[in-house]
């Protein structure tokens, strides 16, 4: 069961989850922790929604696809995904952004299979393979999604957090053109999955999305400090053919190899915090 979930994690990661909108997370903001928001506030009930979503869940003995599918056309698939993952996907969130969850919405996955009503903005033109992230109408439709079927209630906290600051380091900077700018956006290992200790490899990607990715790892928001425009290919390896439990040191050393440098840093973080979800009603 780990490992099957590891697989989501890995998918979910490699998703291009490009349109994240980058929060403002300057250092030396006016920074005071935010008043709760009511939970009875959360969500607009004009909010879109699908035209119609089947729900069920996963068969853990099965085959499948798994993560986030966006295709031509207005239809959103997630195979094997736990609530939680839902929850990151329709709010723009990473999961130590997520708390008050119960242990069933991270543990049991679901199928998510829902169209995408005509009316609404197009659905990004990308094959099945490019994982293409939802815009932001269809995120506003798993939201929706999340709060008629899960009867998901939340609220929001914005307090001063601890963060990592992505700038130019000492050396050379070691970023390069991309060879191809129609592919999505990605930083992951060099064998092209979950960055695990062996060094880091990107493609066609932006110093602000970069930060986004390596947030995942270290738990922690990167804060683009770099002032560099556009996208970059690049390439950093690290010898190691042993497992690694933390990935942090590998990811420090390889911001360091590409001429970049991460150091720590307080500035703005939101989290949401989950005040009820129940499993999904029926379709």
């Amino acid at each position: 069961m780990k490992r099957l979930f590891g697989r989501i994690y890995v998918l979910l990661l490699l998703s291009a989850v490009v349109v994240f909108t980058i929060r403002s997370l300057s250092l030396g903001a006016q920074t005071t922790n935010s008043p709760t928001t009511p939970s009875n506030a959360n969500l607009s009930p004009s909010l879109r929604e699908f035209e119609v979503a089947t729900i069920k869940p996963s068969n853990m003995n099965g085959t499948g696809l798994m993560g986030l599918y966006v295709y031509p056309g207005g239809r959103v698939l997630c195979g094997y995904c736990p609530v939680e993952s839902l929850v990151e996907l329709a709010f723009d969130m990473q999961s130590y952004q997520i708390e008050g969850l119960p242990g069933w919405a991270k543990d049991i996955a679901y199928d998510v299979n829902a169209k995408i009503p005509e009316s609404s903005s197009p659905s990004n033109e990308a094959d099945m393979s490019s994982h293409s992230p939802p815009n932001g109408d269809q995120r506003e439709m798993l939201q929706t999604l999340l709060r008629d079927r899960f009867h998901l209630k939340f609220h929001r906290q914005r307090a001063l957090g601890p963060v990592y600051v992505l700038t130019k380091g000492h050396g050379q900077l070691k970023l390069y053109p991309p060879k191809d700018t129609s592919k999505p956006p990605w930083a992951g290992s060099n064998i092209g999955a979950a960055i695990d200790g062996d060094g880091i490899a990107g493609k066609n990607i932006s110093m602000p999305m970069l930060g986004v990715r390596l947030s995942r790892y270290l738990r922690r928001p990167v804060v683009d400090q770099t002032g560099l425009k556009g996208t970059f290919d690049f390439q950093f390896d690290i010898a190691n053919d042993q497992p690694v439990d933390d990935v942090v040191p590998s990811i420090v050393t390889s911001m360091r190899g590409i001429g970049l440098m991460l150091k720590t840093g307080r500035a703005p973080v939101e989290t949401i915090i989950i005040d009820h979800v129940d499993r999904p009603s029926e379709n």
